[in-house]
């Protein structure tokens, strides 16, 4: 990697495929434009949700032919990870930045103001901020459904998903609460749930991103795994429970937006890898809907 030319003025932005990565990275992206640096952003999940950032110029991926030509254009290429969305982008341009480093840091900081930080470092600019400019769309009621608790009980990996029949009895209880309870999950996801497990609740798929987050933004409550699905529903304002396998990891890529909690499991399992093995049995019902209530009181202190 060559270095940065000493003031940039045009940096593409090359938007990971996860959905939280991306919202994060439109972090450096409205920071850098608040400092008058032209960016531009590719990415498909980017791409979906671009009304939601309407100053902001987001394109669709180019395909591997035309990808040279297009970041010709650019003084520098910034991109997540080195392996998506475009494998050994730095042979391709002479002044690309990794922004994945970022996971490393000893003081184990929240994501969200390392991202901000980057822009600091990196690019000199000063008075940064953590917000990344999401708009919500005209014609929206923010939190109309107030009574509506949106469930995501779905994550990339095996290892992020709490046990599905806790989901369903946690369900259950919101009911009994006069919560108006509402799994959503991609088509995919849906596949690995039975009918009969989710047959008496509501389960919402999306064609798109830009329709599932008009939806979050007009519902009252939101619970999930650790996902992107978390930091969409933090970023638009909406009172967010993430659970977590671990303290650390929490503390590292929590959603950092707005009335954001996240719940643990019990720490009485010694050991880093029993922690990690037996967290979905070490992480009851109980608790996370005890997390829950003192969200609410949180919310309900805050109006």
């Amino acid at each position: 990697m060559n270095a940065l030319p000493q003031t940039p003025r045009r940096v593409a932005v090359l938007a990971s495929h996860a959905l939280g990565d991306t919202l994060l990275l439109m972090v450096i992206v409205r920071n850098l434009q608040r400092h008058g640096i032209e960016v531009a952003v590719f990415g498909r999940a980017a791409h979906s949700l671009r009304d939601w950032f309407p100053d902001v110029d987001i394109r669709p991926l180019p395909d591997a032919k035309q990808l040279p030509g297009v970041l010709e254009a650019w003084d520098v290429v910034l991109q997540m990870h080195a392996h998506q969305p475009v494998p050994n982008v730095d042979a391709l341009h002479p002044r690309v930045r990794y922004v994945e480093a970022l996971t490393e840091d000893p003081l184990n900081r929240p994501m969200l103001q390392r991202f901000a930080e980057f822009c600091e470092r990196e690019f000199g600019v000063h008075d940064v901020g953590t917000h990344n400019g999401i708009v919500p769309l005209p014609g929206l009621q923010h939190r109309g459904h107030v009574r509506r608790v949106v469930i995501h009980p779905e994550a990339s990996t095996l290892d992020k998903r709490w046990l599905p029949r806790r989901f369903l009895r946690l369900a259950r209880r919101l009911e009994r609460q006069g919560y108006d309870v509402a799994f959503v999950m991609s088509p995919d996801e849906l596949n690995r749930w039975s009918e009969p497990l989710l047959g008496r609740f509501a389960v919402h798929t999306f064609a798109n991103l830009n329709d599932l987050a008009a939806w979050v933004y007009e519902s009252g409550w939101f619970i999930g795994n650790d996902s992107g699905m978390g930091h969409l529903a933090a970023n638009l304002g909406i009172p967010t429970l993430s659970l977590f396998r671990r303290r650390a990891v929490a503390q590292r890529w929590r959603p950092a937006w707005g009335n954001a909690h996240i719940v643990l499991p019990w720490q009485w399992v010694p050991t880093g890898r029993l922690k990690e093995r037996f967290w979905r049995e070490s992480l009851t019902c109980a608790r996370v809907l005890s997390a829950f209530a003192r969200m609410a009181k949180s919310e309900a202190s805050s109006m």
